[in-house]
C-alpha cells in the first residue's frame, strides 16, 4: 500500500475532515470555456447552499483550461479565492502527451500560487472512467476512447513521482464506474491507488427494477462490491445523484420528489460526514438544460428541494455483498458520467447494479474480465468460465435513451447506458 504518512494522518482524522463537494466540468454546453468568474460563482454558491452547509470541495476533471494546450484551469484561481478544496483530475485516455500537458498545468500552478494552491489539494484522480471505456461494456456502448489498466497504473506512478517536491501530500488514485472496479482485470489500478473513486447511478440501471424505492439498495450494492474489490483502499464516492427532470429510465422516474428521496436516503443517511462525497451535481451546465437534469439549483443558492437532512437517521453503508444485493444480482448496466461538459473524458452514463464478473477471450487472444447481465432468470456461469472468443451470439446492447449533451467535445456523450445480456 502506498499511503504516505500525511495520508495516514488525514485518514486518522477523517471524522473531522470528511469531504463534501460537487463535480465541475470545464466548458458550457455550447463548448465555451468556463471562466474564473463562472467557477468562483459556483464555488461560492455551493458554500452558501440553503439548508446544506459544508460543501467546500470541488472535483475537477482536468487541470487544463478549456481551449488551451496546457494552461492551468481558471478553477484553481477561483478555488484559491473561495478557499475551496480541490480533488484534481486529469484526462488519461488520450496518451502520454496529454498527461504531460496536465502535469505542465499543475507545475505552472504550483509555480504561480505555491502553497496557497497546494494546501487546497485533497486528492488527485489520474483519469475518470477510462477503464470502463476500455472494457467490453464501454466498447459496446461506443462510450469513447479509454485506457488499459496497465496504462492507468503507469500514469499513477508518473504523477506520484512528478508531484514530489511540490508540497503536495494528498492521496493519488483513480475514478471509475463501480462495475469497472469489480472487474478483476483492473486490480493493478486498485493496488496502485491511494483511494478508489466510485461513480454509481441507480437511475441508469435500466435493465432491472430501478424504481426510486430500491435506489438505496442498488447504491449500497455498488458500494459493497466496490469495497470488496478495493484491496483495503478507502472508497470515495465521486459521482452519484438522481435527476429532477428528463426521460424515464425503465422504472426510474426523474422528479424533485424522487431526487429528494435519494438525497435523503443515500446522501444524508449514508454518505455526508461519513464518506468523502462529490455529488452530481450543484448546477447543470448552461445555457441549454441537459435531459435528464441532475442540478440541485437552477441558479443561485436556493435548491429545488429541501436539502436540510432534517429528521434523517444516519447509518453506515452495508459492506456485506450478501446483505447489500437484494434484488440486484443479475444486471450490469454500466455507463459513465451523465454528460458533464468538458469533463475531459467520454462521460457516457453511470455505474449500474450488481454484476456477474466473467472472463472472455478477445480477438487478440487476451483473456479479459468483464461484467455482464444474465437475462431471463438463467444462472450465471462459474466466475472464470470463458465466453467464446469474439462471439456476439445472444448479446444485445440496450441503450437507456440518452442524448449527445456536448457534441464535438471529448466529454460529450450522455446516457449511452449499456446492458450486455447473455442468453446462456
Amino acid at each position: 500500500m502506498r499511503f504516505t504518512a500525511a495520508t495516514l494522518a488525514l485518514a486518522s482524522t477523517a471524522s473531522a475532515a470528511v469531504l463534501k463537494g460537487f463535480n465541475y466540468g470545464a466548458t458550457h454546453t455550447d463548448q465555451s470555456p468556463m471562466t474564473q468568474n463562472d467557477f468562483q460563482t459556483l464555488f461560492q454558491n455551493a458554500q452558501k447552499l440553503s439548508g446544506a452547509p459544508g460543501f467546500t470541495s470541488a472535483r475537477l476533471y482536468t487541470m487544463i483550461q478549456a481551449g488551451t494546450t496546457s494552461d492551468p484551469t481558471s478553477a484553481i484561481a477561483a478555488a484559491i479565492a473561495t478557499k475551496t478544496q480541490l480533488l484534481l483530475g486529469m484526462w488519461a485516455s488520450a496518451g502520454q502527451t496529454t498527461i504531460n500537458n496536465e502535469m505542465a498545468a499543475f507545475n505552472a500552478s504550483v509555480k504561480q500560487y505555491g502553497s496557497t494552491f497546494t494546501d487546497l489539494i485533497v486528492g488527485i484522480s489520474v483519469g475518470s472512467e477510462d477503464l470502463y471505456r476500455d472494457s467490453i461494456l464501454g466498447i459496446q456502448a461506443k462510450a469513447g476512447i479509454g485506457a488499459s489498466p496497465d496504462t492507468v497504473s503507469g500514469y499513477i506512478d508518473q504523477v506520484r513521482s512528478a508531484v514530489k517536491g511540490s508540497g503536495v501530500t494528498a492521496p493519488i488514485g483513480h475514478v471509475d464506474t463501480w462495475t469497472a472496479w469489480v472487474n478483476t482485470s483492473v486490480s493493478a489500478v486498485a493496488k496502485n491507488s491511494d483511494f478508489i473513486g466510485m461513480d454509481a447511478y441507480p437511475y441508469f440501471q435500466s435493465t432491472m427494477a430501478n424504481d426510486i424505492s430500491v435506489s438505496k439498495d442498488l447504491f449500497d450494492s455498488a458500494y459493497a462490491q466496490t469495497k470488496a474489490a478495493s484491496q483495503g483502499k478507502p472508497i470515495w464516492v465521486t459521482e452519484t445523484g438522481w435527476p429532477v427532470s428528463g426521460p424515464q429510465s425503465n422504472q426510474a422516474a426523474p422528479s424533485t420528489q424522487n431526487a429528494k428521496q435519494y438525497w435523503d436516503q443515500v446522501g444524508c443517511g449514508e454518505l455526508f460526514g461519513q464518506v468523502n462525497t462529490f455529488w452530481y451535481t450543484l448546477q447543470d451546465a448552461l445555457p441549454s438544460t441537459p435531459a435528464p437534469s441532475f442540478g440541485l439549483v437552477t441558479s443561485g443558492t436556493t435548491p429545488l428541494y429541501d436539502l436540510s437532512c432534517s429528521n434523517i437517521t444516519t447509518s453506515a453503508i452495508p459492506t456485506s455483498t450478501a446483505s447489500a444485493t437484494a434484488g440486484s444480482t443479475a444486471s450490469a448496466t454500466d455507463a459513465g458520467s451523465p454528460g458533464i461538459s468538458g469533463a475531459g473524458g467520454s462521460g457516457a452514463g453511470a455505474g449500474g447494479s450488481s454484476a456477474t464478473v466473467l472472463t472472455y477471450t478477445n480477438s487478440a487472444g487476451v483473456t479479459v474480465a468483464t461484467s455482464i447481465a444474465i437475462a431471463n432468470g438463467t444462472s450465471a456461469p462459474t466466475v472464470g468460465t470463458p465466453v467464446a472468443p469474439t462471439s456476439t451470439a445472444g448479446i444485445t446492447t440496450v441503450p437507456s435513451g440518452g442524448a449527445v449533451a456536448n457534441a464535438g467535445s471529448i466529454a460529450g456523450v450522455f446516457g449511452a447506458a449499456l446492458a450486455v445480456v447473455a442468453a446462456l
